[in-house]
């Protein structure tokens, strides 16, 4: 009898699905380059200014953004101010300025687990807000300087670039416990995951290389060195359905296109100086790359390269988000006539 019933649960128990495989693993790779770089656009941005929406806190420096576009919050690192701030796209207005968050530089909204992440350097901690209520949650420590972060859905592991430390945090959204740590071989930079390849990927900007991780196994499968074209790679943008990642060099001041079906580089193309955060709008396929000189490069994405539209200035418009559904771009700016302000900007060109 006891045969009988266990052999009708077995049966009846649904299939585990299978977890997602990290395809891109491989052996190490050069990305070359050998064509020309062509000369920066002379041509304004086509960009619009709608808005500039006064921000809480001190006048000082701004990192990360990330979108929540269900909600339309858009979530803003003030890393001087040590503050979380708290936009609503959709009424225009600041809704939250969270405090707990020293010298805080990533920042990443994970609607899947109604949290986001922020990397608070200042306490070498990772910290996780609910996302709706904007309390915080958890305090995870263990990174020297947390930066850049990404979510892994197969794995709900959170990945954290350890940027001095020069390790992935790998980071289980369940419990909120560190579960492993990637030695990457040099500093981190950004990191990204890739939901076409399901892997996880981050810069190692001393190396000048991505490293491609196994989310399942938090282990380097690939690496992917670059050559003195794109020197330096610390912010990157993966375009999942085109298969490209675009990869800014901050001491070449270069953006290289990587194919990521050949691993090589399609394009490298000039950005501004010290480049940092990238942003990608699909629907309307602009790509901007913002620097700490005061330029925000824009380009458009056609038949899987790149075209420049010109360039956008404004004082150390370093950070930049962008809401697809709406197009505008989202520039903090740190000092403004003594002031933070939120920039908002409309493509001026989009019909």
């Amino acid at each position: 009898m006891f045969t009988q019933t266990l052999i009708a649960l077995t049966l009846v128990s649904p299939p585990k699905a299978p977890a997602p495989v990290c395809t891109l693993a491989g052996p190490p790779i050069e990305a070359r380059w050998s064509g020309p770089i062509p000369p920066a656009s002379a041509a304004e941005a086509p960009l619009r200014m709608v808005a500039d929406v006064p921000l809480p806190g001190s006048a000082t420096r701004f990192d990360y953004q990330s979108l929540e576009s269900a909600s339309g919050r858009l979530f803003i690192s003030h890393m001087g101010a040590g503050q979380l701030v708290v936009f609503d796209v959709r009424a225009g207005r600041v809704i939250g300025n969270l405090d707990g968050f020293p010298t805080v530089t990533g920042v990443l909204a994970v609607p899947a687990e109604h949290r986001a992440y922020a990397s608070a350097t200042g306490d070498h901690a990772v910290v996780v807000v609910d996302d709706s209520t904007l309390q915080i949650v958890a305090r995870v420590p263990g990174p020297r300087f947390p930066d850049g972060i990404a979510y892994a859905p197969g794995e709900r592991r959170v990945f954290v670039s350890d940027e001095s430390g020069g390790r992935d945090f790998v980071i289980d959204a369940t419990t909120n416990t560190v579960v492993a740590q990637v030695e990457l071989g040099g500093e981190a930079g950004n990191t990204q995951y890739d939901a076409g390849s399901h892997c996880v990927i981050v810069a190692v900007q001393t190396a000048n290389q991505l490293a491609v991780i196994d989310p399942a196994t938090a282990t380097i499968v690939r690496r992917i060195t670059f050559d003195k074209a794109v020197r330096y790679p610390h912010g990157f943008y993966i375009d999942a359905p085109h298969r490209l990642t675009f990869v800014s060099g901050q001491e070449s001041g270069t953006l290289g296109v990587l194919d990521l079906r050949t691993l090589q580089l399609r394009q490298v193309l000039p950005i501004g100086g010290d480049p940092d955060v990238l942003a990608f709008d699909p629907s309307l396929g602009r790509l901007y790359v913002a620097a700490e000189s005061g330029v925000v490069a824009v380009f458009e994405e056609r038949d899987g390269s790149l075209g420049q539209l010109g360039w956008y200035r404004a004082p150390k418009a370093h950070s930049v988000a962008v809401d697809p559904a709406t197009h505008r771009v989202y520039l903090p700016l740190a000092n403004m006539s003594g002031h933070p302000v939120l920039r908002v900007l409309v493509p001026s060109d989009s019909h």
